[in-house]
């Protein structure tokens, strides 16, 4: 009896063992497979003068919803969208660090009203165009129009790398493409809630005042975080070589911070965070920058293989002619009114609005941010909530061919 128990035990233990090796295999599988394609999509970019993302959006979907070898929900569990946040305040915050007030000496005022005013036009006429069009309730029209208020930084800044515009429009379209990200992000978050508390009667004055709580939060936190870090690298009180470990953990910090104060409102102290210590004078942080420059662009890769990667087949249904229609509104009608109308009076001539009306992708904040929301309200039985990733995708997609090819010239 004593033997046959054992022999029982034995087997099952190495079965259990057996299984935990195979899991184990696959999951090392999985990531060096994210890895490998992250870097080849890269150096395809590199080698063919193109934006990274299409490509890393063209491997995510292989990867996921038509090969079926990568499963991030099943990969990283409920770890995936936390993970996704803390890489995309890393990205924000590596942007913010590069924005100088100097770039933007003649052109602050548009840059001011394109991050603001200009939001409100992309976020009333999206909402519009998609009830309209894409036929979406009036909540989650707004809620998609908030993710689109967001362009893309990193693809912009390769774009114009490439291209070389003049000095103005250039920080023009950087400064937009950072600093709107986390407005973006916060408008979002206010329609999110609203649709939560479900009557407008009720919202109107809850999102007035959960706006104030998210940005008073954010610039506490955020400042605080600068004025910390400055006071320590300004007494030497962290070595050349543990800065920029250093730096990571306490960006982690003032996001994960700031966000118990006031959910939603981490990315807007990363992005002051940033833009404080990269406009002080007497602390050097160009190390910090060249080590986040390359650690960007390792987490862009990963990020978005993985966030198309969660796409499924189905999701493609929602690409029709009503789709297509609303990125041609988006495109040639939403944006221009938006640049024209924010740069009333400035000093860009006509074809320098132009070309920034003609520069608008959309990037890895969109994508993290809608897949975020569309999550939440899956889970609370939102009608349609679904449809938000596949949109978001289509319109990143869309609008970084377009720009790409349009742009040069």
């Amino acid at each position: 009896m004593s033997f046959a128990y054992n022999f029982i035990s034995t087997n099952i233990n190495y079965a259990s063992y057996k299984m935990h090796s195979a899991l184990t295999e696959h999951l090392l599988l999985n990531l060096t497979m994210i890895l490998f394609l992250g870097a080849l999509a890269q150096w395809l970019a590199w080698r063919y003068r193109f934006p990274s993302i299409a490509f890393l959006l063209l491997f995510g979907f292989m990867a996921g919803p038509i090969g079926r070898f990568v499963d991030p929900d099943a990969l990283f569990g409920k770890t995936f969208i936390p993970i996704v946040s803390l890489s995309v305040a890393f990205i924000l915050f590596e942007g913010a660090l590069s924005l100088k007030f100097s770039e933007v000496v003649s052109t602050r005022k548009v840059v001011r009203n394109l991050v603001t005013f200009g939001a409100l036009i992309t976020l009333v006429l999206g909402a519009a165009a998609s009830y309209y069009i894409l036929k979406l309730d009036i909540w989650l029209s707004f809620l998609f129009a908030a993710i689109l208020t967001v362009t893309g930084p990193t693809v912009i800044l390769p774009l114009l790398r490439h291209i070389k515009p003049v000095s103005k429009v250039s920080s023009v379209l950087k400064w937009e493409g950072i600093v709107v990200d986390p407005i973006g992000a916060i408008l979002a978050v206010l329609v999110y809630q609203a649709m939560i508390t479900g009557e407008f009667e009720t919202s109107h004055m809850f999102i007035v005042k959960h706006f104030a709580q998210i940005v008073g939060a954010g610039l506490f936190a955020g400042a605080l975080g600068a004025v910390f870090f400055y006071q320590l690298l300004r007494n030497y009180l962290v070595p050349e070589y543990l800065q920029n470990p250093f730096t990571l953990a306490l960006v982690a910090c003032v996001f994960t911070g700031s966000n118990l104060l006031m959910e939603e409102s981490g990315l807007l102290a990363i992005t002051l965070m940033g833009i404080m210590l990269a406009n002080q004078k007497k602390v050097d942080v160009k190390n910090i920058l060249v080590f986040k420059e390359n650690l960007r662009v390792l987490l862009i890769s990963i990020l978005f293989i993985l966030l198309s990667a969660r796409l499924r087949i189905r999701d493609f249904e929602y690409l029709n002619a009503d789709s297509l229609i609303f990125m041609a509104v988006l495109i040639f009608v939403i944006r221009p009114v938006c640049v024209f109308a924010s740069s009333i009076k400035s000093d860009l001539n006509f074809r320098e609005k132009l070309f920034i009306s003609f520069m608008a992708p959309r990037g890895i904040i969109a994508a993290s941010v809608s897949s975020v929301f569309a999550l939440n309200l899956i889970e609370a039985g939102h009608k349609n909530a679904a449809m938000i990733v596949p949109l978001t995708f289509m319109v990143i997609v869309v609008t970084v061919l377009f720009y790409s090819i349009v742009s040069p010239w």
